[in-house]
C-alpha cells in the first residue's frame, strides 16, 4: 500500500487541480481524497509519500522513443531505455520502428514486449514500421504486428514517399484502429542539408535546409488523411507554416493530431555552435519566430502532445564532422525541467494543461484507455513532480547510456522524485530502486 499526502493533484482527464491524498493498493489506485489514512493492514507493507509543494500526475507518456534495440545496443537497451524514462518521469514509452532488423513483423514485435517485461521498469509499447525494412517499398504486416500489441505504425526517420502507397497504409491503418505517425521531412528538399536554412547556416559554413521541406510534406500528408479517413499525427513539428495547415485541418474536422519535442519549443538555430553535432537533428532546429508560434500552438491545442523523440547515439556518432553526424539528441531525462522552465514558468502553459499534453492527450491518440488519468480502479502509473528544485543538466547523471545532448550546463527548473509503475516505485526521491 502507498499513500501520498498532500500533493497537488493534476489530472486534466478528470479536471481535478486540487491539494488532495491518493492511495495505492495491489497496483491499483483506490482512493483519491482529503485526510486519507495512511494504516497498516495485517501482512501489508505500506510506505507514505509527503508530497507536499509537488505535483501528483498520471505517469507520463511519451509516443516518440528511440530504444535501439534490437541492432543498436552500444546506443541503448531496453534496460537503459526504460531507467531513462522512469527517472524523467515516464511510466509508458512507444518504441520506434527504425530498429535492426526493423519492426516491420510480429516476431520483432514480440521480441521488444517479451524483452521489455524482463529487462524494461516501465510500459514499453512498440510502433510497426509501414514499409517493409523502412525501405518504401512494400506495406509491412501491419495486421499481424496489430495482433501482436504494436500501439502504431509510424517510419519514422524516413518520409514515405510514394503517396499510394501511404495512402494505401493509412487504409489498413485505419482497420486496426491505428493511427500513423508520420515524419515530415521531403527528402529530395532537404537534400543534403544539416541546419535551418539561412544566415547562421552560411556563417557555419554547413548547408541549409529550407521550411518547405516539412511543410510541403506536412501538407500532403494531411490531403492523404482526409482522403483515407485515417488519423494522421505529426511528429515533431517544427514549422510556423506546418501548423497553419495542422490548424487548418482540425478546423475542417480532419483526424489530425501534432506533437512538438522540447529540443524544438527551446532552442533555435542560432544557438549551434561551431562543429558540436549534438546540435545536430531531424527535423533541424528553426528559427525564433517559429518557437514562438510553436509555443502559441500549444496554448491554442493545436499541438496536442509534447513528445522527446528520445534519440541516443554513441559518441562516436557525434564527436565527427558535422555533416557526417547522426540525426538526433536524447530527452526522457531533460523534458520535465526544460517544459516547466519554457513553458510553465512563462505561463504559457497551466501546468494542468501541461500535463494533459504528456497524459491524457498521447493516451486518447493510441488509445490506451487504461493511462493517462489517475481514475479509481485504473493501473497505478503515478508520477510525482517537484516544480520548484532547481538544477543544472549534467550528462555524467543520466541512466541513458548515451549522453549526446545539447543542454549540457543549462540552468533549469522541475525534476521527477518518484515514478510508480503499475502500483511499483521506480524512482523512490529521485533515485532509481531498480
Amino acid at each position: 500500500m502507498i499513500t501520498i499526502k498532500n500533493g497537488r493533484i493534476l489530472d486534466p482527464a478528470n479536471n481535478i487541480d486540487e491539494i488532495l491524498d491518493l492511495t495505492i493498493e495491489n497496483g491499483v489506485i483506490t482512493q483519491i481524497g482529503k485526510n486519507l489514512p495512511e494504516g497498516l493492514r495485517t501482512g501489508e507493507k505500506s510506505q507514505a509519500i509527503n508530497a507536499e509543494n509537488m505535483w501528483v500526475v498520471p505517469g507520463l507518456i511519451d509516443m516518440h522513443v528511440h530504444l535501439r534495440d534490437p541492432g543498436y545496443k552500444h546506443k541503448e537497451t531496453i534496460k537503459t531505455g526504460t531507467q531513462a524514462a522512469a527517472k524523467g518521469g515516464f511510466t509508458t514509452i512507444c518504441a520506434m520502428a527504425n530498429t535492426n532488423p526493423v519492426t516491420d513483423n510480429e516476431i520483432v514485435v514480440e521480441y521488444i514486449t517479451s524483452k521489455a517485461r524482463k529487462e524494461g521498469v516501465v510500459h514499453v509499447l512498440p510502433i510497426g514500421s509501414v514499409t517493409k525494412g523502412m525501405a518504401g517499398q512494400e506495406l509491412s504486416a501491419i495486421g499481424e504486428m496489430a495482433a501482436a500489441g504494436i500501439c502504431a505504425i509510424s517510419e519514422d526517420g524516413k518520409f514515405v514517399e510514394n503517396p499510394a502507397l501511404l495512402k494505401t497504409a493509412m487504409t489498413y491503418a485505419k482497420m486496426f484502429n491505428l493511427p500513423i505517425l508520420s515524419h515530415c521531412e521531403e527528402p529530395r528538399i532537404t537534400g543534403s542539408g544539416q541546419i535551418a536554412a539561412g544566415n547562421h547556416a552560411e556563417n557555419l559554413g554547413l548547408k541549409g535546409i529550407i521550411p518547405e521541406s516539412e511543410e510541403m510534406a506536412v501538407a500532403r500528408d494531411i490531403i492523404l488523411a482526409k482522403a483515407a479517413k485515417s488519423r494522421l499525427h505529426i511528429c515533431h513539428v517544427s514549422t510556423q507554416e506546418s501548423l497553419y495547415h495542422i490548424r487548418n485541418a482540425k478546423a475542417k474536422g480532419i483526424a489530425v493530431t501534432a506533437e512538438v519535442t522540447p529540443h524544438h519549443f527551446t532552442l533555435c538555430v542560432e544557438d549551434i555552435p561551431p562543429y558540436d553535432a549534438n546540435f545536430k537533428m531531424s527535423p533541424p532546429l528553426r528559427t525564433a519566430a517559429d518557437i514562438a508560434a510553436l509555443k502559441a500552438a500549444l496554448q491554442d491545442g493545436t499541438i496536442d502532445v509534447i513528445a522527446t523523440d528520445h534519440a541516443p547515439h554513441h559518441a562516436d556518432d557525434k564527436n565527427c564532422e558535422f555533416e557526417l553526424a547522426q540525426n538526433g539528441i536524447i530527452g526522457l531525462e531533460t523534458a520535465i525541467s526544460l517544459s516547466i522552465t519554457e513553458l510553465i514558468e512563462p505561463k504559457i502553459l497551466t501546468p494542468l494543461e501541461w500535463v494533459a499534453k504528456l497524459t491524457v492527450n498521447p493516451a486518447k491518440i493510441l488509445g490506451l484507455a487504461d493511462k493517462g488519468s489517475l481514475t479509481i480502479g485504473t493501473n497505478a502509473d503515478v508520477t510525482i513532480i517537484d516544480p520548484n528544485v532547481e538544477y543544472t543538466i549534467d550528462k555524467n547523471n543520466f541512466a541513458s547510456l548515451s549522453k549526446n545532448t545539447p543542454f549540457v550546463g543549462r540552468k533549469t527548473k522541475g525534476k521527477a522524485l518518484y515514478t510508480i509503475v503499475a502500483g511499483k516505485i521506480i524512482l523512490n526521491a529521485g533515485e532509481l530502486i531498480c
